[in-house]
């Protein structure tokens, strides 16, 4: 049983002891502690937050203690019930509210649940600012306020269809072209909230033949909520049979797309966004952004299009603060996140689907000929569990001095640049593990790269051990 307490937000797995895992009382501590982070961050004593969730088992429990701890705190709460991630993002400002919590654990499996938090902005929260929340939840510097200042409640179900109506708007959403094209889609939405959204905009932008999988939103993740290949299968093999022309797959909170195409294959969790990208570069020049574990293909066609890449640490909140810095007019992360500033700054496979519609519908190929447009990179992505007292800080010194004298950046954990690649060693933000990306010409090459760095991670994990 886990409870991660990061600036971010609390994740953890349901059931078991109070400060060991997601029970109600770490619940009501995080959330007052938000709102009254959030008080003193507005200035003000009455505030209004947006709340949403997945379709987890767990959703409407929590979202009962949030919805309570936060009306204890004197917050006026906006219940849109299961909503999307990047749907409680736009909601925030399109609202006036002053922060939005997100209930949603997105890829972890069923038993995990969390909350995601976001500035008046409908952003994730910076920085420093989770580490000032962090305080004020481990001292219980918060009090609720008398009776008379309660919150107030209130729910609101046009959420989704004001987010779906700001896509279609998109300049970039070519209506017309996705009606005349005539697609048939298939769609897995791991019986989570996808399974409403999806179907939904895809009737919207005028997609009739519509094959569901896994769409009943009950929780009850038929397989890995995470859209990985070995996931998808059931995916892939509705496209051939139905002959249809594509299959997208959304994680819990539809915040990341997979693509497969026609033929049953994957188009690359990787290559959700440089399709997109490359979409949105022939519209309009500009920059782009994605992080350190995304594919070197985005710098590719970003370089091709006349415009400059970067690349931030992981995590949403890093790529966001390097596109405002740099004017990025689209970036995301390798994940299938897209961001498109235009319509806000989070990822969104809503707005993901609709722009690959649109440019897929401009085209006269297949989503396989799209794919082979591009450069053809493979990544490895590889994990490894840390052991019961390993100091990460230790074994990231011993493996920076291992490595000094190659190209490498440590601004999150170690990425190191090669000829024949890249290799992306960092600890996860969401899980007691180490991740290992690594990016080369061919999956098998991908594979030995990524190997060839375990096992010299492992060496230096028994070193460790071994002091201890």
């Amino acid at each position: 049983m886990t409870l991660i307490k990061s600036i971010s937000g609390i994740r953890g797995t349901i059931g078991g002891a109070a400060g060991t895992n997601f029970t109600p009382a770490d619940i009501e501590r995080f959330t007052s502690a938000f709102v009254r982070f959030i008080k003193n961050k507005a200035g003000k004593d009455r505030i209004r937050i947006v709340i949403g969730r997945d379709a987890r088992k767990s959703g409407q429990m929590v979202n009962m203690l949030v919805s309570g701890a936060a009306m204890a705190m004197g917050a006026d709460v906006i219940d849109g019930g299961m909503l999307t991630t990047p749907t409680v993002e736009m909601a925030v400002p399109l609202l006036n509210a002053d922060a939005g919590i997100i209930i949603t654990a997105s890829h972890n499996p069923g038993s995990w649940n969390a909350l995601k938090l976001l500035n008046e902005q409908g952003e994730f929260i910076s920085d420093s600012e989770g580490r000032e929340l962090l305080r004020m939840a481990e001292g219980h510097d918060f009090r609720y306020v008398p009776v008379d200042d309660l919150g107030s409640y209130s729910l609101d179900d046009r959420l989704t269809d004001m987010h779906i109506e700001r896509i279609i708007q998109l300049p970039a959403v070519n209506l017309p072209a996705i009606r005349k094209a005539g697609f048939s889609v298939a769609v897995d939405a791991v019986n989570s909230v996808g399974g409403v959204a999806v179907p939904r905009l895809l009737k919207k932008l005028g997609v009739d033949n519509i094959g569901l999988i896994n769409c009943e939103p009950d929780g009850n993740f038929a397989h890995n909520p995470e859209p990985l290949p070995e996931n998808l299968k059931d995916l892939s093999e509705r496209v051939t049979q139905d002959k249809m022309d594509m299959g997208f797959a959304v994680d819990p909170d539809v915040d990341r797309l997979a693509i497969i195409d026609e033929k049953g294959n994957m188009f690359g969790e990787e290559y959700t966004l440089v399709a997109v990208a490359d979409y949105i570069l022939q519209r309009k020049a500009g920059n782009t952004v994605s992080n350190l574990s995304s594919t070197r293909a985005l710098k590719d066609i970003t370089l091709a299009r006349g415009g400059k890449y970067y690349a931030s640490p992981v995590g949403e909140v890093n790529v966001v603060e390097l596109m405002k810095e740099k004017n990025a007019v689209i970036g995301g992360e390798g994940n299938g996140g897209v961001i498109l500033p235009e319509l806000h700054y989070g990822r969104d496979a809503l707005a993901g689907i609709a722009l690959f519609l649109s440019y897929l519908a401009g085209t006269s190929l297949k989503v396989s000929e799209l794919r082979k447009k591009y450069p053809d990179y493979s990544i490895s992505k590889n994990k490894i569990e840390i052991p019961s007292g390993i100091d990460l800080s230790a074994l990231f010194k011993r493996l920076s001095l291992k490595y000094e004298d190659l190209d490498t950046d440590t601004r999150d954990g170690i990425k190191i640049d090669l000829p024949e690649g890249w290799v992306h060693l960092r600890r996860s933000n969401t899980e007691p593990i180490i991740r290992i990306y690594a990016e080369s010409h061919s999956p098998r090459e991908a594979e030995m790269l990524a190997e060839k760095y375990i096992h010299s991670i492992r060496e230096e994990i028994d070193n460790l051990s071994g002091l201890y």
